[in-house]
């Protein structure tokens, strides 16, 4: 038998014969529904068969038939109840599983969540794409129409959204754009960090969409529930239909904080916060302002993140503001990194150790968070040991700053437009989807290897624009994004070390070394993060203005 978990309550399998339900029992099913046809094949028993069997195991039995590629908006429906009155688990069988999680799939919807259906199916070995507006309906056949068209869709209103939909009316002022994004507001993500050590206010990083949206781009404000590339549409939730001639997938990426056992539960309190979070920022600086000794733990978990150095960043500024309230010596301070480096660019390192020994920072590699008792005051972490073994370490607390676990959005992660990892495959360069030439990714979604940085998405913004308007024969010349990334590394309060570096960690100075060494802390480079970046980013990048952005051209 081969039997695949949709769920805890509902398995799936091929045909199964009399003679397995003595192993189906032993396996702890309560109940059985078959959903092929008597005499469909015939290596195929009968249901009578198959009832008499596993009613002398104990188990319940029920014929709900469908032919293959004909299930219908009913037998989803009930589907449904078979599984809300008989008593579980349940096994569902047909010839291969296909149709029983055809219908598993249509009983979920208005349920459970379509991300979280596809991805379901996906990992039983079974391909639920072809039902996604089915499923997004309600578990009902829609019709063919679609809701509305628009030459561009831009996925995502966040830094890369915004910057490509202006350089795209920069270069073709009469495109039509349209921006699908559900959120209200729009955030300048790297104040966080500043907003955490007591120099930015949570207020100043945050505007209205409806400001920030170019008023010449269309503007739904819905979410995407999955991407029919094949078809030139979207489909969002509640299974509207968008259709594109070019799509920019710029979604950003997910937060999993229900990734760390118990975090949830107490972020906000007991002295666990994160400045991944708008609204827990000022919590941090609260955090550390209060905090006269003890212990304080800072978190960093398995690549790739959003800001790779915005973990350390919160810690030099927490160990700073420690240092000028002399009481530095009274706080015992451990980073807890999951990779085996303090920066992935190793020409940063020498003046970011030069903090880790001022500030007698603990360096802890190899470390993943994996649960938090907020009440308790214990992090447990898992180490990876030498051999290859891991051992469980737990950690006391007076103050965690937390980084969670981050991955693709669910429903970029379940679509055809996803790697085997579950981000945007595209290539590196033109940032053009490998198998849908119509397609773009860019910002913390794609699936290249540069830094997930605003800056990056800065400087993809008009090679995106470019290349789609090549696509669409508006513009000539292909456009080369070669990976620039930049991570201001805050060191201590007015000091800076200011990290650029594009594909392969090669360095990438945006300024002469007399006036910004990056591999050194900087006084200069501080100014530029507190007062020169945030109106760059609100007056330039998200207006189309590309200063020190111009694309590279490469034909």
């Amino acid at each position: 038998m081969d039997i695949k978990a949709l769920t805890p309550h509902l398995s799936v399998s091929p045909q199964i014969l009399a003679s397995d339900m003595h192993a189906i029992a032993e396996a702890g099913f309560k109940a059985l529904i078959c959903n092929r046809p008597d005499g469909e094949g015939s290596d195929q028993p009968s249901f009578k068969e198959i009832e008499a069997a596993a009613t002398q195991h104990g188990l319940q039995a029920q014929y709900l038939p469908a032919e293959t590629g004909k299930v219908s908006d009913d037998d989803g429906k009930a589907f449904g109840q078979l599984l809300k009155t008989l008593p579980g688990p349940v096994l569902a069988y047909c010839r291969t599983g296909m149709r029983s999680t055809t219908m598993w799939a249509l009983s979920q919807a208005g349920v459970t969540p379509l991300p979280q259906i596809l991805e379901a199916s996906q990992k039983a070995g079974f391909d639920m794409k072809a039902l996604i507006q089915r499923i997004a309906n309600g578990g009902k056949t829609p019709s063919n129409q679609f809701d509305a068209s628009h030459d561009v869709v831009i996925v995502g209103g966040g830094a890369a959204g915004i910057a490509v939909a202006s350089s795209l009316l920069a270069r073709s002022p009469l495109l039509d754009i349209a921006i699908i994004d559900p959120a209200d507001a729009h955030f300048y993500q790297p104040g966080w960090t500043m907003v955490g050590g007591g120099i930015f206010k949570a207020g100043d990083t945050a505007r209205t969409m409806a400001s920030v949206i170019p008023t010449d781009v269309n503007w739904i404000k819905a979410a995407v529930a999955a991407f029919e590339p094949d078809n030139n549409q979207i489909i969002l939730e509640g299974c509207r239909v968008v259709k594109y001639k070019q799509l920019v997938v710029c979604p950003g990426l997910k937060l999993d904080w229900h990734g760390i056992e118990g975090l949830n539960e107490t972020l906000g309190r007991n002295g666990v916060t994160s400045n991944y979070r708008f609204d827990l920022a000022p919590y941090t600086w609260e955090l550390v302002q209060k905090l006269k000794g003890g212990k304080a733990l800072f978190t960093q978990p398995p690549m790739p993140i959003k800001c790779a150095g915005a973990p350390q960043k919160a810690m030099y500024l927490s160990a700073d503001h420690w240092t000028r309230q002399g009481v530095l010596n009274n706080i015992d301070i451990q980073f807890c990194n999951a990779g085996a480096v303090l920066f992935g660019v190793a020409d940063y390192v020498p003046a970011l150790m030069e903090y880790v020994k001022k500030y007698r920072i603990g360096l802890n590699f190899g470390e993943t968070l994996v649960a938090v008792d907020g009440p308790a005051h214990k992090a447990t972490f898992m180490k990876n040991l030498a051999d290859g073994s891991k051992e469980k370490v737990v950690r006391d607390f007076d103050m965690i700053h937390v980084v969670p676990p981050q991955k693709a959005p669910d429903f970029v992660r379940v679509s055809p437009l996803a790697d085997a990892a579950g981000w945007v495959d595209v290539d590196p360069a033109s940032l053009r989807h490998k198998a849908y030439p119509n397609v773009f990714a860019m910002g913390d979604v794609a699936n290249t290897t540069n830094a997930k940085t605003a800056a990056a998405a800065r400087k993809q913004a008009p090679v995106v624009a470019n290349n789609l308007l090549v696509s669409m024969g508006k513009l000539r010349g292909e456009a080369k994004y070669d990976g620039y990334g930049s991570c201001p590394l805050t060191v201590e309060r007015g000091k800076i070390v200011l990290a650029e570096f594009t594909y392969g960690g090669k360095l990438a100075p945006s300024f002469p070394a007399w006036l910004i060494d990056g591999t050194k802390p900087s006084a200069l480079a501080w100014y530029l993060k507190e007062r020169i970046l945030p109106p760059i980013y609100w007056e330039a990048m998200l207006k189309g203005r590309e200063w020190m952005a111009q694309p590279e051209m490469v034909g």
